[in-house]
């Protein structure tokens, strides 16, 4: 008679602190996810949203402000499968609108899901980011989120419908001059993005 095969065991938020700091850590049903550092590519499309979205948005320079913008924050969700463990995720980019939030929180993650995110991906993450963490935020009530693309050079926008989860809105490309939710209040040019 064969062996019943061990049950993996479930990693937990130490395991996640004890990934070396030049990686990207996550932590999915219990699944520890470890990443490279963003590639320069990434990195490029990922600060240049920051700077383009951060001064309008957050600032409330030459734009409506009332968000927080922030790069890679971690967040804490409580983990269905298992009542006593949190999901943690650290999106690309969040952003918060300060009347949910008035203030930073003053523990090293976040505990409200954000109002929106965006997501750059990249060979090594785009498996996780669409099929792992895009549910996530959906059934966290996030309710707007971007894909970038930065080798294909797309970013496509979702809106989360109630009840039905992700809504694609539109996939933008190349050098497009876009106005997208839940920014629409400016146009970015994507070209900005993009190495080149």
């Amino acid at each position: 008679m064969g062996q019943l095969a061990e049950k993996p065991r479930r990693a937990t938020y130490a395991d996640l602190e004890a990934v070396p700091p030049n990686k990207v850590a996550e932590l999915i049903r219990g699944v520890l996810h470890v990443f490279p550092r963003p590639a320069p590519r990434h990195a490029r499309a990922a600060s240049s949203l920051g700077i383009e979205l951060g001064g309008p948005f957050d600032h409330g320079k030459d734009g409506p402000g009332g968000w927080w913008i922030l790069d890679e924050p971690e967040i804490h969700f409580p983990d269905p499968t298992s009542p006593r463990d949190v999901e943690v995720l650290v999106p690309d980019i969040a952003g918060w609108r300060r009347e949910r939030m008035p203030e930073l929180p003053e523990t090293a993650y976040f505990p409200l899901a954000p109002d929106w995110i965006c997501e750059v991906l990249s060979p090594s993450t785009e498996q996780v980011d669409r099929k792992e963490k895009m549910p996530i935020y959906a059934r966290e009530g996030v309710q707007h989120a971007w894909l970038l693309d930065p080798i294909q050079r797309t970013q496509e926008v979702f809106s989360l419908a109630p009840g039905r989860g992700w809504t694609p809105i539109a996939t933008h490309r190349d050098a497009a001059r876009v106005r997208a939710a839940p920014f629409e209040a400016i146009k970015i040019e994507l070209r900005v993005l993009w190495a080149t």
